[in-house]
């Protein structure tokens, strides 16, 4: 047996007064709307009626913060995950809207020669890569029921493209993966995982307490 479904879970929305790329950098938890948003998927997932097996979440403050109440609510342990955390950035720290945007800094323009790659952090294929791995992996680890993984924006997002047969290259501004949304996968076929995985199911139980948050962390 198999996991059933694998749900992506995104964290909560971030405090970060200052609206910088926060990356991988340490102490960027969740805010008090964040932390209601963490609250709302816990309790969408909950009301699905659904057997969970495991829990895991990325080694950053904000996931871990976010897998939380998933984990009172469903009464799983979080397991710590390297291979789901938000990629490497070369505008860590750096504001990328507004007057200081790190994009009229002629010394970082060397990081924008190439976005299909893309050239200012990890490689699309390599994150797509290691969220597979890690969704197979724990998928086949359990014997039965579902299993929910609390990740970021951008390698979840690469999970949609790659089931959705679409490039790696995209607008950042027009992802499909709000704050706190869940996004729901299944093996194409579960006697022969190798075939992949298919999303079945995009949810956002956060949005009605979403107005006004800040979403400015990642490339």
């Amino acid at each position: 047996m198999v996991a059933r479904q694998i749900h992506l879970v995104r964290h909560g929305e971030v405090h970060n007064p200052d609206r910088v790329l926060y990356g991988r950098l340490p102490a960027f938890g969740l805010s008090e709307r964040g932390r209601l948003m963490a609250e709302a998927a816990a309790t969408d997932l909950l009301s699905r009626d659904r057997t969970y097996a495991s829990l895991y979440c990325s080694p950053l403050q904000r996931t871990q913060e976010s897998a939380a109440p998933v984990s009172k609510l469903l009464g799983l342990r979080a397991v710590i995950e390297d291979r789901i955390i938000e990629p490497t950035n070369a505008f860590e720290g750096k504001r990328m809207r507004g007057a200081d945007s790190a994009l009229t800094d002629v010394r970082n323009w060397k990081y924008l020669v190439n976005p299909w790659r893309p050239s200012w952090g990890e490689p699309y294929r390599s994150i797509t890569a290691r969220m597979f791995a890690a969704m197979t992996d724990a998928a086949l680890a359990v014997k039965e029921g579902d299993v929910v993984m609390v990740s970021h924006q951008l390698p979840i997002v690469m999970v949609q493209r790659r089931v959705a047969r679409r490039l790696p290259p995209h607008d950042p501004r027009r992802r499909r993966c709000a704050l706190s949304s869940i996004t729901t996968l299944e093996f194409v076929d579960p006697a022969h995982p190798e075939r992949g995985f298919v999303e079945v199911g995009y949810t956002d139980p956060a949005g009605p307490v979403a107005q006004g948050a800040i979403d400015v962390g990642a490339v």
